[in-house]
């Protein structure tokens, strides 16, 4: 058709433009720009393949049913929570095959923190899988039957919960947890009616040697 740009996204992205390429039955966008939305990706409904990588997309991500689209690649981009995104995807992209998204805070691995370790990843990959049950490829592996087990049975418990932060000026809110302590009013107590406790102990030695000596081991001698 001779059409290469085509304007997509709202009115407030910088360079709001996609490039279309067709190869045989395939058809594939791939976003040049850096968008904040995707909405004007709802005029191309044959889509099988999305490439938006390095741009500046967000939890706030929103794609028009997209019937026939098999890969979608969202790597390096601003996407912190998991679970909105995959209910999202599971509903819109029903023949989704692959997946990645590295390079985003939702995708826990040391592209995006130090912090995390193989164990974050792979319970990553378990949530994901239960979530979208039908991909073949997550980021740069493949699926195994191992994981689609796991993440059936599984999968739902491998949520990363990030703790909830709340601001308080309050001062017992700053104060260190060793200062907050309720002291004894001084008038609860005399100090002249302390009582104490003595006792008397027999203690007889039964041994061989005197009983200095026992306290005295070989390696002074």
């Amino acid at each position: 058709m001779g059409l290469n740009m085509i304007p997509v996204g709202s009115a407030h992205d910088e360079y709001p433009a996609i490039e279309l390429l067709s190869v045989t039955s395939r058809i594939r966008v791939q976003i040049l720009s850096r968008p904040r939305s995707l909405e004007g990706l709802k005029a191309f409904t044959e889509l099988e393949e999305l490439i938006v990588d390095n741009n500046l997309l967000g939890n706030d991500l929103w794609l028009p049913r997209l019937p026939r689209l098999h890969t979608l690649t969202l790597n390096k981009n601003q996407i912190t929570d998991i679970e909105s995104l995959l209910d999202h995807l599971a509903e819109v992209t029903p023949s989704l095959e692959y997946l990645s998204l590295l390079g985003n805070e939702a995708c826990p691995n040391e592209l995006v923190s130090l912090d995390k370790d193989e164990d974050d990843y792979q319970r990553y990959r378990y949530f994901v899988l239960h979530k979208l049950p039908h991909l073949k490829f997550l980021d740069t592996r493949k699926v195994t039957r191992r994981e689609l087990e796991e993440a059936q049975a599984r999968g739902a418990f491998m949520k990363v919960v990030k703790p909830a932060y709340k601001e308080d000026s309050s001062d017992s809110s700053c104060a260190s947890p060793l200062m907050q302590y309720t002291p004894l009013p001084s008038g609860s107590r005399d100090a002249k009616s302390h009582r104490g406790v003595l006792a008397k102990c027999r203690y007889v030695y039964y041994g061989k040697h005197s009983e200095g000596n026992r306290f005295i081991r070989n390696d002074q001698l």
